[in-house]
């Protein structure tokens, strides 16, 4: 309620994310907690005071997953001068006593990791310890476009701060003389780099599970669209972070248009009928709903163009759907199946890469593509029917399905 008494700024939240849940308070202060559970943590801590709500919470947390979200408005916040309602910078204490709060819980938890402050005020962000430095199989899948493989490569190789990899090309149906000369000489320049041909008809699934099951010797897999470039330096580790937790299933990054807009922030479930990139086309440097484009947070999938994930836990779920979806969806799938089998699904927005998106493939613009395109649009529908009729749980069915800018329904 704002200054004048009028309602505005509605939350409307996801269900409970743990991630997103560590990167900021979205609970806030209506809540309602079995007694017992708080007698049993103790109650409220002396010492972080500005944050006491979300140190109980995060003891509470540890004690039930029986959390329920009701997706309604229940509650008006007012704003008043001076208030962290109107701005989090009027109680800077907050932000030092909700930081507090987490590093007692990753304490209490044993988990080896570090908080600091995220990039909106009230967020924060868990930097967990690399654990044994695990190689890394890099998958790049491509067809000739020597210009775009050059620099995904050579931006992996020169920026990357995270050296234990590997990459793996495959080179589907090339023909160009160029593409062939750039292969030779990226292998022959680090020995990271192997490249190998796997000439069959296009299938995208099919190449990244050939290439997974064939070649890759990571125990995490990084699945690289040719047509990406690498701008933060510790993308891997900004991954490998989430990978390497025993519950995260697929890690996706967040990557921008070659104008400085957002083309992916995560994947939700029922937007523009079936899948939306969150924020796609907002500016690099603008706030998103309620800041959601620059935490880390749960999601129901993520894209392939970048996607990193256990190999133990691909080969679990059999890989990418080679037979329904051979170019459209694979990517949501499996993370979808990976969902489906207990793990969370995590978008980072300290992994930033460039996406020069569709400029090897093309769109689907032939009679023959927007066949194969509709049927894998019916195969999604039917086989996620459950999450399309339910909602993704890190959506709201207040926010818009018409768009992907989390737009609030009028």
């Amino acid at each position: 309620m704002s200054l004048e008494g009028l309602h505005c700024d509605p939350h409307f939240k996801p269900d409970y994310s743990p991630d997103m849940f560590l990167a900021q308070n979205y609970i806030s202060h209506f809540t309602l907690i079995k007694k017992s559970l708080v007698v049993e943590v103790g109650g409220w801590s002396v010492g972080v005071e500005g944050s006491q709500d979300y140190d109980l919470y995060l003891k509470v947390l540890e004690l039930t997953t029986k959390i329920v979200h009701i997706p309604k408005v229940l509650y008006h916040w007012r704003k008043v001068a001076g208030s962290t309602a109107t701005s989090f910078s009027h109680k800077s204490y907050a932000q030092e006593a909700g930081k507090k709060a987490l590093e007692h819980a990753l304490i209490r938890r044993k988990i080896d990791a570090n908080v600091e402050a995220g990039r909106h005020a009230g967020t924060y962000r868990i930097k967990y310890q690399i654990q044994d430095i695990p190689l890394i199989s890099i998958i790049i899948p491509f067809k000739d476009r020597p210009e775009l493989l050059k620099v995904c490569i050579e931006s992996v190789l020169s920026l990357s701060t995270y050296l234990n990899y590997e990459i793996i090309g495959i080179s589907n149906n090339s023909r160009e003389t160029e593409t062939f000369a750039l292969m030779k000489r990226l292998s022959n320049s680090d020995k990271r780099v192997k490249f190998y041909d796997y000439d069959v008809p296009f299938n995208y699934a099919k190449i990244n599970n050939y290439a997974v099951n064939t070649y890759a010797k990571g125990q995490h897999i990084l699945l690289l669209n040719n047509d990406i470039e690498v701008i933060s330096p510790d993308w891997i580790e900004s991954m490998l972070t989430f990978s390497q937790r025993e519950n995260v299933g697929a890690v996706g990054a967040k990557l921008y248009y070659e104008d400085d807009t957002i083309q992916h922030a995560g994947v939700s479930m029922g937007v523009l009928t079936l899948t939306g990139h969150n924020f796609r086309h907002l500016g690099r440097e603008a706030n998103g709903y309620m800041g959601r484009e620059s935490v880390i947070q749960n999601v129901s999938a993520v894209t392939a163009a970048c996607l990193m994930v256990k190999k133990e836990l691909y080969t679990l779920v059999e890989g990418m759907n080679e037979e329904k979806l051979k170019i459209a969806f694979n990517d949501i799938d499996l993370c979808l199946r990976i969902q489906e089998k207990g793990y969370l699904n995590v978008f980072t927005p300290y992994c930033e890469l460039y996406h020069y998106e569709s400029l090897t493939r093309g769109y689907e613009d032939t009679p023959e593509k927007l066949k194969r395109f509709s049927a894998e649009v019916r195969y999604m529908q039917e086989r996620h029917k459950k999450i399309l009729a339910e909602g993704d749980p890190y959506y709201n069915i207040n926010l818009s399905v018409e768009n992907e800018d989390f737009a609030i329904l009028s």
